[in-house]
């Protein structure tokens, strides 16, 4: 019995947590510890089968299913290290979030916090996802730390803010403060972002992945052209873009990476920033 399937019967009037409902602590348990589970619902608890269905099936690998309208239920898969989660609707805040393996499936629109201090293991939205997703949870100076977040649709604002390692895709448009403070890692835009792009970047890479995004993207003031080549650097990145989107995203510029030109600059000056805007044409 490695797959259980939780069917949320009516959307909560408060928020609901999930932290600790997880594949792998699933797998261990009976059907009736698994009902026992504790949950908070806005200030008070309850347990898990008096908001869920439970049924269990069979699966390769400790796996959770989540049906029904999700938008409340908030911190599915918070610090999951293994196992898969797929979830057949739209997800509330912090779905991912300080995870450090496995793999997640929102087929739908996720909230607000999304993959925050995210280290390792997979997370792919399939709609769009809120405000601050890779970013950092509040009161802490770290984002996302590892692993991979894919989104498909649109981005909200502060994406990847602080962020320090791992790879962070979004395939549409984005908000406001698009890769704000980046430290180190990978973020790539597929569409168009909103003001103050790459604001108080230290490292890291931030790559605009297609024409359209290019056309729409305005060098901010304190980056500079970089003089250095960087040919064979390109192709590496570029190709494992492009593998990842081949397997995950077929049809999206991303496959074309390794083919196009690119031109690059170099700060955030302003804070003796030492990252690059990777613009492609």
């Amino acid at each position: 019995m490695n797959g259980i399937r939780l069917t949320l019967r009516d959307a909560p009037r408060l928020r609901l947590d999930l932290r600790g409902v997880l594949p792998e602590a699933l797998a261990a348990l009976s059907l009736a510890q698994i009902a026992r589970l504790p949950l908070a619902h806005g200030r008070d608890f309850c347990v898990l089968a008096d908001w869920f269905d439970i049924v269990t099936f069979d699966a390769a690998e400790p796996t959770l299913q989540l049906a029904g309208d999700l938008g409340r239920v908030d911190h599915i898969g918070w610090q999951m290290s293994g196992g898969r989660i797929e979830i057949d609707s739209t997800a509330g805040d912090g779905v991912g979030g300080a995870m450090r393996g496995g793999v997640i499936t929102v087929r739908g629109d996720a909230g607000a916090m999304a993959a925050c201090e995210m280290q390792g293991g997979e997370l792919h939205i399939t709609g769009h996802v809120g405000d601050y997703a890779a970013s950092t949870l509040p009161g802490s100076m770290d984002g996302m730390r590892g692993g991979l977040l894919l989104v498909h649709g649109n981005a909200g604002a502060r994406f990847a803010d602080r962020m320090r390692r791992g790879t962070a895709i979004v395939l549409g448009d984005a908000g406001d403060g698009f890769a704000s403070r980046l430290v180190a890692g990978t973020v790539v835009l597929g569409r168009r972002c909103g003001a103050h792009p790459a604001y108080g970047m230290r490292r890291g890479s931030l790559v605009l992945a297609s024409p359209e995004a290019a056309a729409a993207f305005e060098v901010p003031p304190t980056f500079v052209p970089a003089q250095a080549e960087a040919a064979v650097f390109w192709q590496l990145l570029a190709r494992d873009l492009a593998r990842l989107a081949a397997a995950h995203a077929p049809s999206s510029p991303l496959t074309d990476l390794p083919r196009r030109a690119i031109t690059r600059h170099l700060g955030d000056l302003a804070v003796d920033g030492k990252g690059e805007l990777i613009v492609v044409r």
